[in-house]
């Protein structure tokens, strides 16, 4: 995560220096105007800020890092790839659910971009869907 922190600050201060050299250069560029209007403020706001979204994300990854107390598995060079896999839990490789709730997100989503009707019965696929889902264990060939 160190390098992490580094690389995120290192990509602050690149768009920091570039904003800085864009505001600049628009003023060089227009001699005639007046600062204020020389500068292009859309351009300069937008690197400025994404600076501080840079600072920012450094500044947490930094934190993070300060406050789980030392490396973790994926950060040192000697241990496995297992040392970092937590539990992710139990999933159904078989179940057809999750492609009948796609199915219901999308039927909603076409409702709403088509016509309105739809979405409701987008909805009751949904709620089909997310019940049959949950109780897949508890009922048929692999209830327990």
């Amino acid at each position: 995560m160190r390098t992490n922190t580094g690389l995120w600050w290192l990509l602050a201060a690149f768009f920091l220096l570039v904003a800085v050299v864009y505001t600049t250069w628009n003023i060089i560029a227009h001699p005639q105007l007046p600062i204020v209007n020389a500068i292009e403020w859309v351009g300069t706001v937008a690197l400025l800020f994404t600076a501080f979204m840079g600072a920012l994300i450094a500044f947490y990854i930094g934190r993070v890092h300060k406050a789980q107390g030392g490396e973790l598995p994926e950060d040192v060079l000697t241990s496995d790839i297992d040392d970092g896999d937590p539990e992710l839990g139990e999933f159904s490789p078989w179940s057809w659910w999750p492609i009948v709730l796609a199915f219901s997100a999308a039927l909603a989503m076409i409702g709403l971009a088509v016509g309105t009707w739809m979405v409701p019965i987008g909805l009751g696929v949904f709620l089909v869907a997310i019940v049959g889902w949950v109780y897949e264990y508890y009922r048929g060939y692999f209830a327990r």
